[in-house]
């Protein structure tokens, strides 16, 4: 772990923007929530090792885990920030590969979590359909039936593209022979609904694989009473 203060010019000879202190304030407590999201997607079995990654946007700040440090390891004095244009401005530590994929939804949506994961069914469901069949009022809670976003190399601008096609009116989409992104306006609502996205692949391919019979799908007019619905789902306030 890195004790160096971000104003330390860092080895390429740039120089970090001043921010607050690591764990005061919003950004340290994005940071610790970006961190137990991250190991979280690992207990459940979402990534294996270090792939898969998360963010959280704070003001013209997104905060990222970083590129191969398994999340067991990460502390408070490894905050990784980035700005918008992908320029890091807090911390040593390397952002992940995946850092265009976060930086495209922020800039294109009102997000202010990600989360990318490589979810075993949804993996194996991205190379299967172009869509997620809708087997389940689920879909509507990620804005209708998922996209499959066109492959392309992890870490590149084309990928960044095709999920955001992939995206179009959608709060989650999956990645052709790779994954998951989800985003929401918190990280539990982004986790939940990639939780709720591996669910989903997981029913699919369960009902699909019984010979003879074929799962039966949701209308779109179903699936638009569903979403009309859950605009009066839970609490008041």
């Amino acid at each position: 772990m890195s004790d160096r203060h971000e104003d330390a010019p860092d080895p390429g000879g740039t120089r970090r923007t001043p921010h607050a202190h690591q764990g005061d304030g919003a950004v340290g407590r994005a940071w610790h929530d970006v961190v137990a999201t991250a190991r979280r997607t690992a207990a459940e079995g979402l990534v294996v090792g270090t792939s898969g990654n998360v963010s959280a946007r704070v003001g013209d700040l997104v905060l990222v885990t970083p590129s191969g440090v398994p999340y067991e390891r990460l502390g408070p004095g490894d905050t990784v920030a980035v700005d918008l244009r992908g320029d890091q401005v807090i911390g040593d530590l390397v952002p992940t590969s995946e850092l265009p994929l976060h930086l495209a939804v922020y800039r294109t949506t009102d997000a202010l979590a990600v989360v990318h994961t490589h979810a075993v069914h949804a993996t194996a469901v991205s190379t299967l359909v172009p869509e997620v069949p809708p087997v389940h009022y689920a879909a509507a809670m990620l804005g209708g039936p998922v996209r499959t976003a066109e492959y392309a190399r992890y870490g590149t601008p084309e990928l960044a593209e095709n999920m955001l096609e992939a995206l179009r009116g959608r709060t989650g989409c999956l990645l052709r022979n790779h994954g998951t992104v989800t985003y929401g306006s918190t990280l539990d609502e982004a986790y939940d609904r990639t939780a709720q996205l591996e669910w989903m692949c997981r029913l699919w391919l369960a009902a699909s694989s019984v010979p003879g019979l074929t799962p039966s799908l949701l209308s779109p007019a179903q699936l638009r009473d569903v979403q009309d619905a859950l605009k009066g789902y839970g609490q008041p306030g």
